[in-house]
């Protein structure tokens, strides 16, 4: 659970980085935050703006994509990870729960679960104790344990992905979109149990989320990226009642909701873009 004292330890930290594709396309261009350790950050902004690619840059998952981190830097508990694989990232606690839902279609449910635990050596029986926690958090799966990952629903294989990750044991995960393609309802739930796990078990959380207005309510803090850069960041609670934020991402202002038409229309008063 987030300490909200003054000495509040720093988990991660990204210091300025630039990320650039195929050595000619600029995406990031300056961007830093931390994370506190036991907290919640959400790193909020539209389609495009670079979440997915910092998330990626953390979890070193950029080289496939022909991306590299060109500038800055990533510490974990003050520790360089730039040039650490994605499997030794894992090991030293730190997990990207990837955007879209990625399960074994042709693998049951539990199968999926237990992939998350190829990087563990601390034996049979901790790993029985990890799936058993897993479906304390998400009962559901434990009714779909047997199923086939293809064959259930959405809300169903966000849930496979967040719980194959947890099977890791990690420190940190890093968890993109959660919220894409699901229902109202079971956003909630997956939030819900993201909260959980944060106060319960001590998991930190970065978050990537395009749905403002559920990731400010139950992130402690969170940055604005636009076109790359970080334009806005703070605690949650006053993000939330930013009129920039009211505006820009969850369509009102002083004077009410407007439509997203308008609000479109107004993006180029955008004030920390001038």
């Amino acid at each position: 659970m987030l300490d909200t004292g003054e000495t509040q330890e720093t988990l991660l930290e990204v210091n300025n980085i630039e990320v650039i594709y195929n050595h000619v396309i600029l995406v990031l261009k300056g961007v830093s935050l931390s994370v506190a350790k036991g907290g919640i950050t959400a790193l909020l902004g539209g389609n495009g703006a670079g979440k997915t690619t910092t998330l990626k840059a953390i979890s070193n998952l950029l080289r496939a994509e022909r991306g590299e981190v060109t500038k800055g830097t990533i510490t974990y508990k003050g520790k360089a990870i730039d040039a650490l694989d994605p499997a030794t990232l894992v090991k030293a606690g730190v997990i990207q729960v990837m955007e879209g839902r990625h399960c074994f279609e042709h693998l049951t449910v539990e199968e999926n679960l237990m992939t998350g635990a190829y990087t563990r050596r601390d034996g049979k029986a901790a790993v029985k104790a990890s799936l058993e926690l897993v479906y304390e958090y998400f009962p559901r799966l434990r009714e779909r344990r047997k199923s086939q990952a293809g064959y259930t629903s959405g809300g169903e294989q966000q849930m496979v992905a967040i719980g194959r990750a947890l099977m890791s044991n990690p420190e940190m995960v890093l968890l993109d979109e959660p919220s894409m393609g699901l229902a109202p309802q079971l956003v909630e739930e997956i939030f819900g149990i993201v909260k959980n796990l944060n106060e319960q078990e001590g998991v930190s959380f970065l978050i990537a989320e395009q749905n403002t207005n559920v990731a400010l309510r139950f992130a402690h803090s969170g940055y604005v990226l636009e076109s790359g850069r970080v334009v806005m960041e703070g605690p949650a609670a006053e993000l939330a009642e930013n009129p920039d934020i009211k505006e820009f991402y969850l369509g009102m202002s002083d004077e009410g909701r407007k439509s997203f038409r308008d609000v479109r229309s107004y993006r180029r008063r955008k004030r920390w873009l001038s």
